[in-house]
This record gives structure tokens, sequence and C-alpha cells, in this order.
């Protein structure tokens, strides 16, 4: 799968209590005190997606298979951590091999829930946790300019190339912005996935919240939703606390406990789906009698690419890829119903997947 999100915050801000609810098990464990969480968790969830369930009533697929987001619990960061404070240099080293960055803010008061900083504050907490991060980021360019400076002079072409990249990367820290503020061309924008910038990681903002505010939020996460958005940065509310009582709960209580706070879904479907939206990935489905299939490529993948997502030898062997989209496989009643009716269409390599597509991939090996 290869797409995973990693939660960061202060310690005590709910981390590992939404973590513990995302993958419905105890593996981190919660407790009130800093860096309970040692070596980072990793969880893998599914991805709400009703499109599946209608998709395998009309094919009566036996058995459903939802696409997945890996979610990794990283140890809590506090103010200097880019110089090796509290657990730092490990804190770094982890969500440097994420793909995306879940942030959760602490939105409620609780006198029994110590704060590091004493009071609750969300934002000056964000702010705390994203100049570590700049300043981690600033430190690596720093070193790693002059080196390129060098070997760029000395005709190296990938150093040559790389070098206006970094500098304008650097040009952003040093005025405070994320590297991902740096504006790039097309052509540089792979250049400065490789530089492995950890502010460059696209990230979404977790406000936790009281039970009492699960369903409306409160003043400290209205607060914070402007400020996330005047950023260009998704923001979704949850009530940490309840998810986990919710993970508890049989299947057939959920929706009953839920709609008795006033939700008519849990926060944390609302936290994968931004996470997947967040790292700009699309759908596809495979659908048969034996199983329907969710599946999960980058936007602007080719066939040959989404097919390798199921296995190596079909992207090696790819010929063609039958397709139908979603809306006419359901309008036209499955597959039967949209060959008849000329919308099943024979795909080649160079087709861009779209969400939604439902493949059959021809393969040779």
């Amino acid at each position: 799968m290869g797409f995973n999100c990693g939660i960061v915050g202060l310690p005590n801000v709910g981390k590992s209590t939404l973590f513990n609810a995302l993958t419905a098990t105890q593996a981190a464990q919660a407790a009130n005190y800093p860096f309970c969480t040692i070596e980072p968790n990793v969880g893998r969830v599914a991805v709400p997606d009703p499109r599946l369930d209608r998709l395998a009533a009309i094919a009566s697929s036996a058995k459903i298979v939802a696409t997945q987001l890996e979610f990794v619990d990283i140890a809590g960061l506090v103010k200097g951590a880019s110089k090796g404070e509290g657990l730092g240099n490990q804190f770094l080293g982890t969500i440097r091999e994420v793909d995306a960055i879940a942030h959760v803010l602490r939105c409620f008061e609780d006198s029994d829930i110590t704060h590091v900083s004493g009071t609750i504050d969300p934002i000056r907490d964000a702010e705390i946790v994203e100049t570590e991060l700049m300043l981690a980021d600033l430190d690596s360019l720093e070193k790693r300019v002059p080196a390129l400076e060098k070997r760029a002079k000395g005709g190296d072409k990938e150093a040559a190339a790389e070098l206006p990249v970094a500098a304008k990367a650097l040009a952003a820290l040093r005025d405070g912005k994320p590297a991902r503020a740096a504006e790039l061309t097309a052509d540089e924008r792979p250049i400065f996935l490789r530089l492995q910038l950890i502010t460059a990681k696209p990230m979404m903002y977790v406000l936790n919240v009281e039970e009492a505010s699960a369903a409306t939020g409160n003043a400290h996460s209205d607060r914070v939703a402007r400020w996330a958005s005047e950023k260009l940065a998704p923001s979704v509310v949850i009530s940490a606390a309840i998810e986990a009582e919710v993970a508890q709960l049989p299947s057939d209580e959920q929706t009953e406990f839920l709609s008795s706070l006033g939700l008519a879904e849990t926060g944390l479907a609302r936290v994968v789906r931004a996470g997947y939206s967040l790292l700009d990935l699309v759908t596809f489905f495979t659908v048969g009698p034996k199983e329907a299939k969710a599946w999960t490529v980058r936007r602007e993948a080719r066939a040959p690419e989404a097919a390798g997502v199921i296995h190596t030898d079909f992207e090696k062997g790819f010929i063609r890829a039958e397709t139908i989209a979603y809306d006419d496989y359901v309008s036209l009643n499955g597959e039967a119903g949209a060959r008849d009716a000329g919308k099943l269409r024979l795909e080649g390599k160079d087709y861009v997947v779209r969400d939604g597509d439902v493949f059959h991939f021809r393969f040779n090996v």
C-alpha cells in the first residue's frame, strides 16, 4: 500500500488516544505523562467508501475489501526538539519517513490532564511544533547547500539541478515559512520531493475537543479552523475520548451511540477521508463474484501503475484495462449492462486513472 500519515503533536494532546481509536486497539499506551509513546506505533485503517458496498451488492460479491491508509503514532514533540530536546532526534527521524502529517491539537480544558505549557492555546501549540520542524529543515539545508554548490561548480549535473530548488526551499524557511511554501515549477517539484524535507509534507489539523463539543466544536476549535483555512490546510473536529469509546462498542451499537451525541458518523471516518484527500489519492475498484475490492493510487497515475498496485506482474505485462466508470456500472446494473450499452472501454498504457474506475486488467507474463 505504501501511503502513511504520521500523527504528531505536543505531549498530552490526545495523539495516542486517537491512534488507539483509529486502529481499534490499545497498541499505543495512552497515559497522562509526556513521551508515553516511545516507539512509533503503526496501524492500518479502512477508508470509508459507500461506493464499494454498492458495487459489491450489484455484483453479489462474497467478500468486500476496503482500501487502507497507514497511520503512525509518533512520540510527542517539545520545544527544542530540533536541537535534540525530549525525544527530538527520534521524532524527527520518524516523521521524515511518513507521506503526510496529521497534527493533533488540544482544544479542550481539563485540569486533570497536564498541558506541557500550563495553558490551553492550540494555535500556540501548532506554532511550537511547526517551528521545530522548520528549524530542523533549515539546519539540514544550510548544511547541504554549500556541498551542492561545490559539486555544481565541479560539473555535477545532478547537484546543478538540485541547487536552485534547495535554494528556494531555504529562502522560504529563512522567511519563517514551511518548505512547501516555496514557489516551484512543474520540473522542479520532483527534485523538491527528493530533498525529503519535513515541512514539504502536506499537513492537516485534528482538533481534539471535549465530548460535549464533538458535534459542533467549541471556541478553541473554531479559532483554529479559521487559522488553518487561512493556511489552506484542512481541519477536522473530533473528540478522541468519544472515538475511543465508540471503537470498543459492537458495530450494531455504534450508530445509536453516535446519534445520541448528535453525530451522523465517527470523527475518525472524517479523519481518514481527510488523510486520503491530503495525500492526493484516488480509488479504483475490481469487482467480481468472489470479492469487490478498493485500491489506492496517486492522482494522475496511469493504468499500468494501477495494475502494478494489484501485482507487479500486472504492470510488467500490461496489455490493456477494461474500464467502466463507477456511475455507468451502477446505472447499468453491472458489467454486462455496461458492456451492452457500450460503456465498457478498452484503455491503454497512457490512460490516466479516474477516481471510481472499475477495472479488469489484461496482461501477459
